[in-house]
Order: C-alpha cells, then structure tokens, then sequence
C-alpha cells in the first residue's frame, strides 16, 4: 500500500484527535478503574460511606427517645399500672347519703417535723353511709381504692400533723357537705365480685388514665424507631446509588481499551508503512 506524507500526516492527527478526546472524556475514569480493579472487585470499594453529623444526631435522637420510652413503661407501669391490675374491679352506680358520723376514739398516725423528728398524733374517724341503689342494701362509702386499703374503717385518712382542730374542722366541713346530700343521689363505684359493704366515691385509675399510660409511651418507641429505621434507610439507598453510579462508571470506562484498539492500529499501519519504504 502506497502512503503519501499527507495521508501519514492526517494519521497523526487523527490519533491526536483520538487522545486527546480520552484524555477529556474520561479523565477519571482509567483512575477509577486502576483503584477499582486493583482488588478484583470494584463493588466492594465502598462498602459503607460516611454518615453526616445530621444523621449521628437523628440516630441519637431515635435511640434517646426508645430509651425514655422504656422509662416511662417501667415508672408508669410500677406506679399506676401495677396497682391498677391489683385493685378489685369496680362498677359504676348511684348512692344517696343516709347517715354520716365521726367516732368518739381517734386513731393513731405518725408524722414527721423534721429530718431527725418524728412525732406521733391522733386524727378523727369519719364515716359515710349510703345507700347503694342497684341492691338497696346500705354500706360504707370511702374516697377512692387507697383509702379503703388505709384504713376500710373511714371515708378517708387524712394527713398527719399535730393541729387537732384543723383535722377535726375538715372532717366537720365533709360531714356537712353529705349532710346537705341526705337522700341525693350521685355517683359511686362498687365490686359486684364482692361481698363487702365497701363502695368509693372517685377512681384513682380509670380507663382513661391507663389508655394514657400505655399510648403515650407506644407512641414515643414507635417514633424513635422510625427515626431510626429512616435514617438507616436512607444510609442504605445511598450506599446502593453509589455502587449503581460505579457501576455505570466502569460501563462507560469500557470504551477506552476500544480507543487503544485503534490507536494500536495506527501505530502498527505507520511502522507497515516504514517497511515498505525501506523494502
């Protein structure tokens, strides 16, 4: 084959055009696929990336929040829940006031008056009967589940002190309050499991208060948790975008042995070429 100079001229620069097009094309891609395949395997090269500060303080938020979530079940459940699982189960009804009193005999209670100080009192004994609508049989009225386990004897125990004219005025101002009540009817709660002529005026923990206790904590777990799961989420779907971009990366990289092929060519059809000249 017969070569001109300008024919080997245009060869020149139809190889400077060639590189110089890899050159600016993929300038990191033959570095990328040095690092890459230097191990066999250019997937496992990020195997985790770099979580963000905004992202360590999501976790910890998520985590702080199961934490006091746990907490809470634990007090909650110790103080409210434990107790209420342990109480008699009690029906609502009507009662209406038949006879009130306070016994002759005080009973006996402690107090404290200081950090090493203790000292012992007396406080009045009310008691409130009523008359339970649902069966018409009379029985003691008591202020709510504590105070029937304190003493099933009064409607209340009141706090201790040494002032025993303000105990007995305030046991006066109850007694004088169902007084007025005599023969009206209001609301109470009874155990119809038992037998006992033992009804209170309020629950301590109704339904409401244990819905509370377990909701609010519920809904603090769950959210820590989704705070948590998104987080690792997107950590994941980030780390799955960076190997598909690699991935695409090495795809696009193929083409460069496809350019050398060519530049191949033209250096073995120059040195053809100087054969021939000199033959």
């Amino acid at each position: 084959m017969d070569f001109s100079p300008s024919s080997e001229l245009g060869f020149h620069f139809v190889a400077f055009i060639l590189l110089t097009r890899h050159r600016t094309a993929f300038p990191a891609s033959g570095k990328k696929r040095e690092t890459d395949y230097s191990d066999g395997d250019p997937l496992d090269v990020h195997k985790r990336l770099p979580s963000s500060a905004g992202e360590d303080r999501a976790v910890m938020l998520g985590f702080a929040m199961m934490g006091f979530s746990v907490l809470m079940f634990f007090l909650l459940g110790t103080t409210i829940l434990k107790p209420f699982m342990l109480s008699i189960q009690r029906e609502e009804s009507t009662c209406a006031a038949i006879h009130t009193d306070i016994m002759d005999d005080w009973l006996d209670c402690a107090f404290t008056c200081g950090v090493h100080c203790r000292g012992q009192g007396k406080y009045p004994c009310l008691r409130v009967f009523v008359n339970l609508s649902h069966s018409g049989q009379k029985a003691l009225l008591h202020y709510n589940e504590e105070a029937v386990q304190i003493n099933p004897k009064c409607f209340y125990t009141p706090k201790c002190h040494q002032d025993r004219n303000d105990l007995l005025n305030s046991a006066l101002d109850i007694k004088e309050f169902f007084d007025h009540k005599n023969g009206t009817p209001f609301s109470c709660f009874y155990s119809p499991a038992s037998q006992s002529e033992d009804v209170i005026l309020i629950k301590k923990y109704d339904q409401m208060a244990i819905f509370h206790c377990l909701f609010w904590p519920s809904l603090t777990l769950l959210g820590g948790a989704l705070i948590v799961g998104m987080v690792r989420l997107t950590q994941h779907l980030s780390l799955l975008c960076e190997k598909y971009s690699t991935v695409v990366r090495d795809e696009v990289g193929g083409k460069v042995p496809y350019i050398k092929q060519h530049q191949f060519k033209l250096c073995s059809m120059r040195r053809s070429k100087g054969r021939a000249e000199k033959s």
